[in-house]
């Protein structure tokens, strides 16, 4: 079970970074990995950045059906992005690798109560493979991550600079840096391969930095700095992933990214599978909006 945002006292970034930064870096997707995807054209035959994103959107509408956590999707979008940047996937088996990805996350970050079954999964998701098909493939993505499933994501890092950085305004201002907002915006960051070449370090503080600009909460400034300075991130660096972060909200803000239901997605649940999942399984499927500040 992940830990909530911290609410009674600020989380000691100085105690705390030095061995998040040093954990990030062994469950890095490999960059020429990544890059080789970016690069690949699309005929069918391989797999490419946009399938990678399709998929990750898949996982996003997933984890909010089900309820689970940031985290729980945080978590497959890592195991994910360090498979397809190690291993030649071919597209008729993204599917499998993408499901998969996501239960290991789930049973990973959720209580064990909430873990729904393989075959719920799969029956959801309307996917042809079957639950030994899925087993093996947890087993082969397990050993090509060196069985590494406590990796640190952008969303820990969230948590720790939200924490640090809300205990540095004054009551009546901290309405102003919303975590449900951040969580949101870096759902959409995680839809886009691209992010995944950043560290989780600097992810989470691009997106509170621009968060910051844009609310202007100029008593943050220092704080930020702060945390910059002790999680070892450049000017520079800040600035590049700062700016294709705004590139991406101001996309996935736009209306067409915000009204999806002009395409059903693939695992609208018939009714005979309604009736055979529980109650607490039904959630809203579409993109989150990302929340308004408070006026």
């Amino acid at each position: 079970m992940i830990d909530t945002p911290a609410s009674g006292g600020a989380r000691d970034p100085v105690l705390e970074l030095p061995a998040m930064l040093e954990r990030e870096l062994r469950a890095q997707p490999r960059a020429a990995g990544l890059r080789l995807l970016e690069a690949a054209h699309d005929n069918g035959l391989r797999m490419t950045a946009r399938l990678r994103d399709f998929e990750v959107k898949d996982l996003l509408s997933l984890t909010q059906f089900f309820g689970f956590h940031t985290e729980t999707f945080s978590l497959a979008v890592n195991f994910l992005d360090r498979f397809l940047s190690k291993m030649k996937v071919q597209p008729k088996h993204l599917g499998c690798v993408g499901l998969s990805c996501f239960y290991l996350a789930v049973k990973a970050s959720e209580e064990e109560r909430n873990v729904p079954l393989a075959t719920d999964l799969i029956r959801i998701s309307q996917y042809r493979f079957t639950v030994s098909d899925m087993m093996r493939m947890e087993k082969i993505i397990l050993e090509k991550l060196c069985w590494k499933v406590k990796a640190i994501t952008a969303f820990q890092f969230l948590q720790l600079y939200h924490s640090f950085l809300h205990e540095n305004l004054s009551c009546e201002r901290r309405k102003y840096l919303n975590f449900e907002r951040l969580e949101t915006q870096l759902k959409a960051c995680h839809c886009r391969i691209m992010f995944s070449k950043a560290k989780p370090s600097v992810l989470a503080l691009s997106i509170l930095a621009l968060e910051i600009e844009e609310q202007k909460l100029l008593e943050l400034t220092e704080p930020l700095e702060f945390l910059q300075l002790h999680s070892k991130i450049s000017n520079r660096e800040l600035t590049f992933w700062k700016e294709l972060v705004f590139k991406c909200l101001t996309e996935y803000s736009s209306s067409k990214c915000s009204k999806p239901n002009v395409q059903k997605l693939k695992w609208i649940v018939s009714g005979r599978t309604a009736r055979q999942l529980k109650h607490s399984y039904y959630r809203i499927a579409h993109l989150p909006t990302i929340p308004e500040t408070t006026s």
